[in-house]
Formats: C-alpha cells, structure tokens, sequence
C-alpha cells in the first residue's frame, strides 16, 4: 500500500450541509524570481495529513468505532490516528471533545500520478458540537453547493476550491462525464468537467505514465465561432500518448466524447503523441492543434509509424 492520508469533515452544529474548509498555505519557494513574483489566490479544501504507521505489533489504542468500520478498505489500527487526528484539530483551534458522531465515510485511491506510490485517503466526518465555536481565520464554512459554484464559475482572483471536497463530498448526483469515458481506467475529475487520466507510456524513467486531459464541460455545447479562436469544439483532449494496447480504452474515451473534439498536443515526443491514430480512427473529425514546429515533428513521426494517417487530421 502506498502513502496514507486522513481527511476531515466537520460538519457545522447547525446543519449538515455546511463543513469546515481549512486555508492551504502557499506553495514553497521554487527559488525564480519571475515564478516566485506571482502570488496565487487562496486555496481552500478539507483539512488533512499524512498519517504515520506505529511501530511494529503497536495497534492504535484509539476509542473511536470509525477504526473497525473501515478496516476492510485500510486497517487505521496500524496508525497513529490519535495524534494525527488531534494535530487537523489543533490547527483549526478545536479540542477534539467539542467534536462528535465520528464515522468513516470513504476511503479513495488517487490514480497513478508518478513514480511514487499511490495516495490513499481516508475520509471521516464528525459534527462539532458547539454552537457558540469561534473560526479562526484559516478556517470558513461552504456548502457543497457554493464549492461547486467556484468551482465551476471561475473569477480572477476568487477562492479556490481543493481536490479532497470532490474526492470525499462528491456523491455522483451531478451528471458527469466521467462515468461515461472507461471503466476499467483509474480517471480523477477536478473541477468539475476536467478529467486527467494517467495512461502507460513510453514516458522517460522512473515515470511509467503521461497523463491524459479531457475538458468536457456540462456546458461547454455551442457554438462559440469567433475570429480569436484557432479552433472551436464541445470537447478537448490533451496529449494522448498512451502505448498502443491501451487503444481500445482511448477509443473508448473519444466515442463518449461529443464528435465536435479537439485534440491539443504539447509538443512532440512519443508520450505524448502515440494515440493519435486510435483518436483519428475513432472520430475522423477531430482537429488537431499544435504550434506549427510541433505539426510538422507530427507529421514526420506518423508518416513512419501511423502510414494510414490521413493528412486531413
């Protein structure tokens, strides 16, 4: 099993629509002047940690019946939950007493994004308790509703909203694409209409995947003709470089797409380009965009390995 993760859902006294988000803090330095000039906007999501393992035959001695409902998933008993749940607390500045009705809600496994292990995350909720608690400034109470709504309808500036609110909160009862592209490939949506999808590649090692884009917005059909745009469509994939016998699933991917695609490549390297004849063969249609000195690399690599290539696409 790879690394472990705890993820909190405090519910509101009031209610049980609200839950408490927590301020992520800012991105390290990365040590460019240009880079580390822009400041992003606020990032807020469910507070979480990694959680640490006890030492050999220790077993969490933590009174909380959360630890035996998700042992078939992951045995939390083998961690220190305890500390870990105190520490996402402390940070909130709530003592774990004003906290109650603990339970598990989910346990989700992240695709394989990279060379390390996968990420799991555990999700439990509680309810604090009480009503007159003061918020500290790192902290604020959303809805499932108003996170979708930033979400969804962007504004320079605005708050973000975090993964783990989809991963933990999302309950399938908004209409996605993504139930529709595959079944047997491990896909993460966020936001809402973005899917990213890790496809087996002939990536550069350690890595052993390229991550495939797809835009799919609920809203994104129409028509949006314009002089400003090189291209229109209702959806978009991004580099599609998986290896050919990941094919049937791309194809699976295009044909539950809406025909009006567009496909945009980043640059020409074969992780990144080696599905582009499943995508033709599955909508001919597709328009491929690319800077002009990645088209012509394109052409050249497919006039070798994909002959049957039309020079239309």
């Amino acid at each position: 099993m790879g690394n472990l993760k705890l993820a909190l859902i405090i519910k509101s006294p009031r209610d049980d629509v609200e839950f408490l988000l927590e301020k992520q803090k800012q991105p390290a330095k990365f040590g460019d002047e240009a880079y580390d000039s822009f400041v992003d906007s606020d990032l807020w999501d469910l507070p979480s940690t990694d959680l640490q393992a006890l030492e050999d035959g220790v077993r969490s001695g933590f009174s909380i019946s959360i630890l035996d409902s998700c042992s078939e998933e992951v045995d939390l008993m083998n961690f220190d939950f305890e500390s870990t749940l105190i520490l996402l607390l402390e940070n909130l500045g709530i003592d774990i007493s004003d906290v109650g009705e603990w339970r598990f809600v989910r346990s989700v496994e992240e695709p394989e994004f990279g060379p390390d292990s996968c990420v799991r995350t555990c999700f439990i909720s509680g309810k604090l308790l009480n009503t007159d608690q003061s918020l500290q400034d790192n902290c604020k109470w959303m809805s499932m509703e108003s996170c979708f709504d930033s979400l969804i309808d962007v504004k320079l500036g605005s708050d973000r909203v975090g993964p783990l609110v989809l991963l933990g909160l999302g309950d399938g009862s908004r209409q996605s694409m993504k139930h529709k592209l595959s079944s047997s490939l491990a896909i993460q949506e966020y936001p809402p209409g973005v899917m990213i999808v890790p496809m087996h590649s002939k990536t550069l090692k350690p890595f052993r995947t390229t991550n495939l884009v797809v835009f799919a917005p609920e809203n994104g059909l129409g028509d949006h003709q314009g002089a400003d745009f090189v291209a229109h469509g209702d959806a978009l994939i991004v580099d599609p470089g998986c290896l050919s016998k990941l094919h049937v699933e791309l194809k699976k991917i295009v044909d539950a797409l809406p025909r009006k695609l567009i496909v945009f490549v980043t640059h020409h390297h074969r992780d990144h380009i080696d599905g582009l004849s499943a995508i033709q063969e599955s909508n001919p249609d597709a328009i491929l965009v690319a800077h002009a000195k990645t088209r012509h690399r394109i052409g050249i690599i497919l006039l070798y390995c994909f002959p049957f290539i039309k020079s239309t696409f």
